[in-house]
């Protein structure tokens, strides 16, 4: 099996950003998209149009975008490491992992995410606070 076959399963290829903004918008609704994605084109005066503007213009929030839509909509299983750091279209998505039914989301479940986030970025800054403290030489 060729690696264009299975690049062809990654349910990216040969969609438009249009389609993927409009069936997450059609299934989620901007406020939701705003509320786990935090792009401000999903909030203040929301249309497909200029979410698509914006999205055209800044690379890392398309990627982000259609990391939510192949991992959230699509409801596929998470890469692995060595497809991780690739732009979610460039990602080769195994024959064997097919869309399955959408996650279901609410905004109660995006605070939750958002909630946990913080914390791990918290403990983070924490542990790189004492690393950088420690000084085993006393100098």
């Amino acid at each position: 099996m060729s690696t264009e076959e299975i690049y062809q399963n990654n349910p990216l290829h040969g969609t438009s950003l249009e389609q993927v903004v409009t069936e997450l918008v059609e299934h989620y609704g901007f406020e939701i998209l705003f509320a786990y994605l935090k792009l401000a084109c999903f909030k203040n005066r929301p249309t497909i149009e200029s979410s698509i503007k914006f999205l055209k213009k800044t690379e890392w929030a398309r990627e982000k975008l259609e990391a939510f839509y192949l991992y959230k909509l699509k409801n596929l299983p998470k890469p692995d490491d060595s497809e991780y750091d690739k732009p979610p279209r460039d990602r080769i998505v195994p024959l064997t992992d097919k869309p399955r039914e959408p996650r279901e989301l609410s905004l109660e479940d995006a605070e939750r995410v958002e909630y946990n986030k913080q914390k791990k970025n918290a403990a983070r800054a924490i542990r790189q606070k004492r690393s950088t403290d420690f000084n085993p030489w006393g100098v």
